[in-house]
């Protein structure tokens, strides 16, 4: 059974740090498309960034850009999203997502089939 669960979220002030993890189990991690994305309170869930099954040059929503890292281990079969920099608008919950087996990096939710529970990440001003 196909299972993506994501933890390292929490309480954060303006300028600190926190590191995701998005574990995956029940199929082949190291040959699919990773994703993060997030929902901040009353808004549609938003692109956070992506990477290959081979890694590659992942891709990143501007908003992120230069301060979040997303990376894969595809030995531990998991998925990282270190989160520099943290602004209060980053407060939202965190998903991860993987697509189909042979699909490349995309930004857009619906080219994603697996998604986790998610994890609550809140910055403080």
């Amino acid at each position: 059974q196909v299972q993506l669960v994501e933890s390292g979220g929490g309480l954060v002030q303006a300028g600190g740090s926190l590191r995701l993890s998005c574990a995956a189990s029940g199929w082949t991690f190291n040959s699919r498309t990773m994703g993060w994305f997030r929902a901040a309170p009353g808004k549609e869930r938003e692109f956070v960034a992506t990477i290959g099954w081979r890694g590659g040059t992942p891709d990143y929503a501007d908003s992120v850009k230069g301060r979040f890292t997303i990376d894969r281990d595809n030995a531990k079969n998991t998925m990282y999203l270190q989160m520099n920099s943290l602004k209060p608008e980053d407060t939202a919950v965190y998903y991860c997502a993987a697509r189909k087996l042979g699909t490349g990096v995309s930004s857009a939710s619906d080219d994603y089939d697996y998604w986790g529970q998610g994890t609550q990440v809140t910055v403080s001003s």
